[in-house]
């Protein structure tokens, strides 16, 4: 106690010492009367800390995220840092954390960030002095299914072009890592060296430590009870011991992050779940041991494991039926107390977890339980944090939602640290955004969701997964009624949109597979239809703006890289960051003088119009900005007959001469007002028709009706895809993104340098193109089997890694599998051969002129030209 007490004392000396009002007076003066010295002195002062009435950047929450962010902000230069702790550090869901920490993350953007969190974590300690506990003897990924050994090579496709050490072994080497284990279901593992786990209040500990010493202020018992935000874009921050004036705020508050966010009038999409773990007595097993075990994760059996000193921690994670949401912290909101608390514990409803942990590890079943640890965790309905700025409010930021704190702190905090002080995302993680959540979430879909997260856990992860809890949101258009028997759905951004069509005699229903499965010939059928009729697709997702007033072209001008076009024209325009890389990609178009009508990807819906809000109002821009996106619907028609199809239901000459390429009308179709676009991302002749969503219902009616002589039919994405890529069209999110600058992404024709406004990024285009790109977007076909590249697969040549893809699909023109990848310069000539890797074996592949197919408006322009060429 006396040694606490001293370091206590030493501490707060430290901080007297630079306070005047403090300096000289005795421990016991400083520790017990504060805020007597304040008021002698005139100045505020919480535990001996003086406090600051201005701020940078107020961050709010001091769990593991939030101290991460602080010691990130600070040691990045930034000099006037402020952390709010309501009680004290780690109260919340860090302190009774398992610690677990992976190289390892099924998606792609989330394996940076647990590859900054490990790399911090391995030299915290001797940074600040504060030990940290971090042991690292690696993990195991048990396979004890096909299915699980198909997934483990899929997830080795997605991860050597990263610089994560990764490693498919076999059941004797599972065996020699962890020689507990039971081997009688074992077929594989995913061995991932420097895996491991941390002790989460050391680790917090030591990054308040490290933010400290680079100078953020940090306060505990400093509960945040209001939040005003100023004219001039600030924010006050209010707590019982005084107002802070910050630049932005930060809500880090881990299972308070609604509660916060209340107070400026949000509803965060996230939900306390009860997660428990078991900790066991010392096992002589595991006592007898040389070196400690690496962690598992028994997939089927839907735990984790790891070694706790001399004893074992594992963690289940129950059934949807079984596990526990804590939905009255939603409803009623979270006790005021509640802090370093825990939930009762429920032995019996991870009861049959525990049995086959004792199966997998049967050293379990004569282990004493000594702990069993039950407390609340966040979950957001996807599983994912909410990481960024927030829309609809300016330097507002959330770093909230995190079922895996722990090992996403380290990470995050860098991520959003380089971002507030760069001014620009490092790089794309947009599938945190913030902003992919709105009003559609309420609080039975988050329910939904949640209990389907945490239950599916551990699920196999298949390609193109959906997931039906909580459908459908009211996110759906005009046409979901007459469309939802017909088809598969899929879920984008709370909408259910086609995937693909069912016809008598197919084998319907969701059937996901690593390989092709029972969508694969109806796919290519829709190809057909729209190759060679013309088919019809539910479109409305799109995220769609408008943009007008006095300033709208100006904005725009300084937004997009391309010009914007001119009165009733259509163009593909692209935002760019400072840095020049591509941040959306939008399709811009002017429907009447200083009025655009913008369109955008329904994942993409608030991520750009956050963006677009924030340059208007830093700029000072006369616009008015509305979001459109739910009262509007859109169908698209497309193929070689839509223009006869449509021609039937209006007045309008849609003929080619009369209804141009890129060229937007308001034209009526069977009596009903339609703004008409001719543009389709199929590449075939078509029109994107855009309808209030009470109108949809009849005008599809009208066109399948007229359409039945020429064979009209409904098409979905999975269609569309196959066609735009045959096309050579690139998709933002997969060719280019916040990780992709435009020239190598081949959008150098979007790209207009030399137009009179100063664009965002166009400096750094300017000096990027003057330089030698490292690497460019190449267009491969890929000999194949039973299975298609979809993106992000990694591509070989001579034995080295030396790119990856993109998107891919089957095109079924050709009949052939066909991808884009990024490559270096000196192997993208035409010809090039090279290896894409599936499902664990590679591939040979061949670099081709693009596209594969022309677009219809380039057949028909050469067709005019005589040339010959279709």
């Amino acid at each position: 106690m006396s040694r606490i007490l001293n370091l206590i004392g030493n501490r707060l000396r430290s901080d007297a010492a630079a306070c005047p009002g403090l300096a000289g007076l005795p421990l016991r003066t400083i520790c017990c009367s504060p805020r007597k010295q304040a008021a002698e002195s005139g100045a505020s002062y919480v535990l001996g800390k003086r406090w600051k009435d201005t701020a940078e950047t107020v961050v709010i929450g001091g769990g593991c995220v939030g101290t991460s962010l602080t010691y990130h902000l600070a040691k990045g230069g930034m000099k006037d840092v402020v952390l709010l702790e309501k009680s004290e550090l780690t109260a919340g869901s860090t302190w009774h954390a398992a610690g677990l920490t992976t190289y390892y993350h099924p998606g792609i953007n989330l394996k940076k960030v647990h590859y900054d969190s490990i790399k911090l974590y391995e030299s915290l300690e001797a940074e600040t002095g504060q030990a940290v506990g971090f042991h690292q003897p690696g993990s195991v990924r048990i396979a004890s299914t096909p299915a699980r050994v198909d997934e483990i090579k899929y997830q080795m496709t997605r991860t050597h072009w990263h610089v994560t050490p990764q490693h498919l072994i076999g059941p004797e080497k599972v065996r020699e890592l962890f020689p507990l284990i039971n081997m009688d279901k074992v077929l594989a593992g995913l061995y991932t060296p420097g895996d491991g786990h941390i002790d989460p209040y050391s680790l917090t500990m030591a990054l308040a430590a490290g933010a400290r010493m680079y100078g953020a202020q940090i306060y505990t018992t400093a509960p945040v009870s209001a939040l005003t935000p100023t004219a001039d874009g600030k924010w006050d921050v209010q707590t019982p011991h005084g107002t802070i004036r910050a630049n932005r705020i930060v809500n880090a508050t881990g299972f308070w992050a609604r509660e916060v966010g209340k107070m400026i009038g949000f509803e965060h999409a996230t939900i306390p779940v009860h997660h428990q773990y078991v900790v066991t007595a010392t096992v002589p097993e595991v006592k007898a041991l040389k070196t400690e075990l690496p962690v598992i994760r028994d997939l089927d059996g839907s735990y984790y494991l790891r070694q706790e000193r001399d004893g074992l921690l594992f963690g289940p994670y129950e059934n949807m039926e079984k596990m526990k949401l804590q939905d009255s912290w939603v409803r009623d909101g979270v006790p005021p107390g509640f802090g370093k608390e825990l939930f009762e514990s429920d032995l019996d409803r991870i009861m049959e977890h525990v049995e086959m942990a004792m199966e997998m590890v049967p050293v379990l079943k004569k282990a004493d339980i000594i702990n069993i640890v039950s407390g609340p965790i966040t979950y957001t309905p996807d599983l994912l944090p909410s990481v960024g700025p927030h829309q609809g409010v300016s330097n507002y930021w959330t770093a909230i939602g995190f079922g895996y704190g722990v090992i996403h702190a380290g990470g995050i905090g860098k991520f959003l640290s380089d971002w507030i002080r760069n001014g620009e995302p490092p790089y794309d993680l947009i599938e945190c955004d913030p902003n992919r959540f709105s009003k559609w979430v309420d609080v039975p879909f988050l329910c939904a969701k949640a209990r389907e997260s945490y239950g599916f856990n551990n699920v196999v992860g298949y390609p193109k997964e959906e997931r039906f809890a909580g459908r459908p949101t009211h996110r759906t258009s005009g046409v979901y009624e007459l469309l939802k028997d017909k088809g598969s759905m899929g879920f984008h951004a709370g909408w259910e949109q086609p995937h693909w069509f069912y016809k008598p005699g197919d084998d319907t229903g969701y059937k996901p597979s690593f390989r092709r499965t029972n969508w694969f010939g109806p796919v290519g059928r829709e190809c057909k239809l729209v190759m060679e009729k013309v088919g019809v697709i539910d479109l409305t997702p799109f995220g769609k703006f408008i943009v007008k007033g006095k300033d709208s072209q100006m904005l725009l001008d300084r937004l997009f890289a391309n010009t914007m076009p001119k009165v009733g024209m259509t163009n593909i325009s692209h935002m760019l960051t400072p840095t020049g890389r591509v941040f959306a990609e939008v399709t811009v178009t002017q429907l009447t003088p200083g009025e655009f009508f913008l369109i955008t990807g329904s994942g993409s819906e608030g991520h750009d119009l956050r963006w677009i809000e924030t340059e208007a109002a830093d700029g000072g821009y006369d616009v008015d900005i509305s979001n459109v996106t739910e009262e509007m619907g859109v169908l698209g028609i497309a193929g070689p007959k839509s223009r006869q199809v449509l021609q039937k239901l209006t007045d309008e000459d849609l003929s080619d001469a009369g209804f141009k390429f890129l060229r937007c009308k308001t034209i009526k179709l069977a009596g009903i007002p339609v703004r008409a676009i001719r543009i389709s991302y199929t590449g075939e002749l078509g029109w994107e028709l855009y309808m209030d969503q009470s109108n949809m219902a009849a005008v599809y009616r009208a066109m399948m009706e007229a359409g039945k002589d020429e064979g009209i039919d409904n098409f979905g994405t999975y269609a569309m895809s196959s066609l735009r890529l045959e096309k050579g069209f690139r998709g933002w999110g997969q060719e280019m993104n916040s990780d992709t600058n435009p020239l190598e992404a081949g959008l150098d024709y979007f790209i207009k340098l030399n137009k009179p406004a100063d664009f965002i990024g166009k400096a750094a285009l300017q000096e990027i193109k003057a330089k030698w790109l490292k690497r460019k977007l190449s267009y491969i076909t890929v000999d194949t089997d039973d299975v298609d590249p979809e993106g992000n697969e990694t591509v070989w040549h001579n034995g080295k890694v030396i790119g990856n893809t993109t998107s891919g699909a089957y095109s079924y023109t050709s009949q052939q599998s066909l991808a884009f990848a990024y490559l270096p310069p000196e192997l993208r000539s035409v010809g090039q051969k090279v290896e894409v890797e599936l499902l664990g074996k590679t591939y040979p592949a061949t670099v081709i002129q693009e596209p594969l197919v022309l677009t219809e408006p380039t057949r028909t322009r050469l067709q005019k030209k005589g040339t010959g060429k279709a």
